[in-house]
């Protein structure tokens, strides 16, 4: 179990790498191409899209086919979007290598949480997740470094590894066994499934720090480079807050496996909604970088309970793994696409103050909706005495 806790790991690190690494770039391409806001938050969002399109058929291709079948599909993909992303050099083709790319990434996430919630305990489930979060967000860590090499020796290089990483990762996912992997369920049955009230708040509460994510992505870099930031800075920062993150994320998997998903959820969107406010309120580089740093303290504190809900719940309704992970996928991307939309939207129309407000007040009206349902009988941890 442990080569294929490496393995997925792995997988998610250079995924979300490739993902991130746009951060730096993109005051870049708006200079390049005379994006506007708008037209930036739907170059980050593509990739999103992608995901959210491919989600719940990958989660059925995962439930065919297998896990290791669909990472593999997923990372075929990947190589080949990576390169010409890399290579483009029109919006409209950036656009849809990012699409592509997101949809690599929803074949790679949907098997390998698929294939990791088959082989490995309900008890321990929390902690394995976290892990995989961490793993994730050390790869958000390093995207934006491989970002700002980009913009400084191009695009070209450093997204041609893409072909080269993808192609190892799946000749180690071919050699990897497959084992404890349920039989396929019938889509009626999964979509039955699915409409189980557990499994729909679950699926919300996964959603909602996607969304600030989403904006996040958008709002930052474009206020940093507005406030006169370098893409250096934009970097350094995104990679200090996916540092924090990734320290926190895997000690929230282990906390919620002994004490319940409830708490340190709802602390973390807590903690987001106030550093939003501060996005929105900030006047100065050091109160932007300061907010996102505490954004990314919330979102390694309610991610991993969150999907690990979401988990259990479908384990609960009798949901194959697969779809399970697909719908995980679906919350991570629509709220990713809602939120870098909205983000780049509302900057474009009416200034980067009432986003930033805006996501506040959702998280908060989340938290205190979340404290209050979770405390009624929601899925809790499986005991593993």
């Amino acid at each position: 179990m442990r080569r294929l806790l490496i393995l997925a790991s792995t997988m998610v690190f250079f995924d979300v790498a490739f993902y991130a690494a746009i951060a730096p770039l993109l005051p870049h391409y708006v200079s390049e191409f005379g994006l506007s806001e708008a037209q930036a938050g739907i170059l980050q969002a593509s990739y999103a899209a992608g995901t959210l399109a491919v989600s719940l058929p990958a989660g059925i291709l995962a439930a065919r086919i297998g896990p290791r079948s669909t990472v593999v599909t997923g990372l075929g993909l990947f190589g080949v979007s990576g390169l010409v992303f890399g290579f483009g050099n029109e919006i409209m083709l950036l656009d849809v290598a990012r699409f592509c790319q997101g949809a690599a990434g929803a074949l790679i996430w949907s098997g390998a949480f698929a294939w990791l919630i088959a082989e490995y305990p309900p008890e321990r489930r929390g902690a394995v997740i976290g892990t995989v979060i961490g793993t994730a967000v050390a790869g958000a860590l390093f995207g934006p470094l491989l970002g700002g090499v980009a913009a400084q020796i191009g695009t070209e290089p450093v997204f041609a590894l893409v072909t080269v990483v993808a192609g190892v990762m799946a000749v180690l996912a071919l050699r990897t066994p497959e084992i404890g992997v349920s039989e396929a369920q019938g889509l009626r049955s999964a979509l039955m499934a699915m409409s189980n009230r557990p499994i729909v708040l679950a699926t919300a509460f996964v959603a909602v720090p996607s969304l600030t994510a989403g904006a996040i992505e958008v709002l930052v870099p474009l206020r940093i480079d507005h406030l006169g930031g370098s893409s250096t800075l934009i970097a350094g920062g995104f990679v200090i807050g996916a540092g924090i993150e990734a320290v926190f994320a895997p000690i929230s998997g282990r906390y919620s496996d002994r004490a319940g998903r409830r708490a340190p959820y709802v602390a973390g969107i807590a903690v987001s909604a106030v550093a939003m406010v501060g996005i929105a309120a900030a006047q100065s580089l050091g109160v932007v970088l300061g907010s996102l740093f505490i954004v990314a303290l919330g979102a390694g504190l309610s991610f991993t309970p969150a999907i690990t809900l979401l988990s259990e719940a479908g384990e609960a309704a009798r949901l194959h793994e697969g779809f399970a992970a697909g719908l995980s996928n679906v919350a991570w991307a629509s709220g990713q696409v809602v939120g870098a939309v909205l983000g780049g939207g509302l900057a474009t129309v009416v200034g980067f103050a009432v986003p930033g407000l805006v996501v506040a007040a959702l998280l908060a009206a989340t938290a205190i909706y979340a404290a209050a349902s979770l405390e009624r009988g929601y899925p809790q941890p499986v005991s593993a005495e």
